[in-house]
């Protein structure tokens, strides 16, 4: 791998004055000149397809079709967030005219969005395109009218550095800014930080572990001024076994779970860590199934060594807990850096009381709570912290009985999933990606689908400014034919002047 030296203090704030200096003309480009960028974007990365694929592979020892998915991914992310920038509806425009009739008369009020600034985004380790230099947050940045700083994950540094030069590229065709885009490198704790309170920087993209996203929102906080960091930190999605469906799909479920459980060896944010079911014969079955499937299948490189021996570290600790039994293990022994996919089983009384089962172990491993009662399933919903999913694995009946468990195990997520699985994140406006704390810093929010561009804009009302002063979203002709929430009528047409 290549080693890349890390931005000293000083090249970082050079860095992130120019893009300072970059927003303060990019915040006046319309919708179309910023979709036409991400385009740019996306026909650069099919440039570099092939180089940045193999280098993905290298760096995060991924097989090509898992790489190629998530590339052709991180493509549809740009253009479909480039047309949902030029289609303007994000920003949500409200408009209520005046009317000097009124009692007291009503003047006239126009609402739109407008970008915060410089936004900070940190590559993701587990997804080297999607979650990374041109990835999700970075495209909503730019959608929303805001330059980038992207702070390198340093797992695959030439995958990102490839990658980076994509943007620039894209950049100069399409008469950006200079700084609109900067790439920095820097493994230390130092250089998020540095980045993080630079006064200029206005927002903060994150995808990763509690550790590393907490820190960054703490950084955040203690600058003079506040800005909102968007952490997605992980989480171990609870799966709940229903009885009535568990009856007559033990095994079906058990087979759909061992491939979640193992997809991907087990790196994905939406990994399902915790599956609940009350003891019966159904759940003995469902987890002799489980087990079956987990010793039939192999070990795999993780991401990095790093991970890998995360994984270790905290599967063997995991294990080592009172009361926890390991249900299954591969038949195959793990090589250096490789992930073994583990089934591990505990007394719902025992889990109640142990705060370090709720804890998220990344890899190929997951915990079957035995519950004693539907009561008992009840109480661990209740006492479960913030998730980015919850699975019911249920029939309408199920989910008719037990209504309040229901909706607890709604209160504590941001997908709730019914008879599938939590892995596989489709990329669309319906999508929300983010849960409640410490699933996300920020539960309102979403990183995945293009509504996640409102992270990086702020509401700004015009009152009584004459129309041909007001920005075109708001002009009573409405030329970007957008629509618009007018005197409470959702319309594209035009307001009589």
């Amino acid at each position: 791998m290549t080693q890349y030296a890390d931005f000293n203090e000083q090249e970082i704030n050079q860095a992130i004055d120019k893009s300072r200096e970059a927003f303060l003309i990019y915040r006046k480009y319309s919708l179309k000149q910023r979709a036409d960028f991400m385009r740019a974007i996306a026909e650069e990365m099919e440039g570099i397809r092939e180089e940045a694929i193999a280098l993905a592979m290298k760096e995060a020892h991924l097989p090509y079709p898992r790489i190629e998915t998530e590339f052709n991914r991180t493509i549809f992310q740009l253009t479909s967030y480039a047309a949902a920038a030029e289609d303007g509806w994000w920003m949500d425009i409200r408009i209520d005219t005046a009317d000097k009739e009124a009692t007291p008369p009503k003047t006239d009020i126009r609402k739109t969005m407008v970008p915060l600034g410089p936004v900070a985004v940190f590559g993701a380790s587990n997804f080297p395109f999607a979650y990374s230099t041109a990835g999700g947050d970075t495209a909503c940045a730019f959608a929303a009218g805001c330059p980038v700083i992207v702070k390198a994950h340093p797992a695959h540094p030439e995958t990102s550095d490839c990658v980076a030069g994509a943007i620039l590229r894209a950049a100069r065709r399409t008469g950006m800014p200079e700084g609109i885009f900067t790439h920095i490198h820097g493994a230390g704790v130092e250089t998020g930080k540095t980045i993080v309170m630079h006064p200029q920087v206005k927002a903060v993209g994150f995808t990763g572990s509690y550790a590393g996203g907490k820190a960054l929102y703490d950084f955040a906080n203690q600058r003079p001024e506040p800005i909102p960091v968007f952490s997605e930190m992980g989480s171990i999605n609870p799966v709940y076994l229903f009885p009535e469906k568990l009856k007559t799909a033990a095994e079906e479920t058990a087979r759909q779970y061992a491939a979640s459980i193992t997809l991907s060896v087990g790196q994905f944010c939406t990994n399902p860590g915790l599956i609940l079911g009350v003891k019966s014969e159904s759940l003995d079955q469902f987890i002799k199934k489980l087990g079956a499937e987990i010793r039939e299948t192999a070990p795999a490189p993780m991401l990095h060594p790093g991970i890998a021996k995360a994984f270790a570290s905290n599967r063997a600790r995991a294990l080592m807990q009172k009361g926890v039994t390991t249900e299954s293990v591969s038949a195959e022994a793990s090589g250096e850096n490789e992930g073994i996919p583990t089934i591990a089983s505990v007394e719902g009384s025992a889990f109640l009381n142990n705060p370090v089962l709720h804890q998220e172990v990344f890899g190929p491993y997951s915990l079957v709570v035995k519950c004693s009662s539907m009561a008992e399933m009840q109480q661990i919903a209740d006492s479960i912290e913030g998730q980015l999913t919850s699975t019911l694995i249920a029939t309408d009946g199920d989910i008719r009985q037990y209504e309040y468990l229901v909706d607890s195990i709604k209160s504590k997520c941001g997908r709730v999933i019914v008879n599938g699985v939590p892995t596989g994140v489709q990329v669309c406006v319906s999508m929300h990606h983010g849960g409640p704390f410490p699933a996300t810093t920020d539960s309102r929010f979403t990183s995945v689908g293009a509504d996640g561009i409102r992270r990086f804009a702020r509401p700004l009302s015009y009152q009584g400014w004459p129309d041909h002063l007001l920005p075109p979203e708001l002009a009573n002709s409405n030329p970007l034919r957008i629509w618009r929430t007018v005197n409470n009528e959702l319309t594209r047409a035009a307001i009589p002047s």
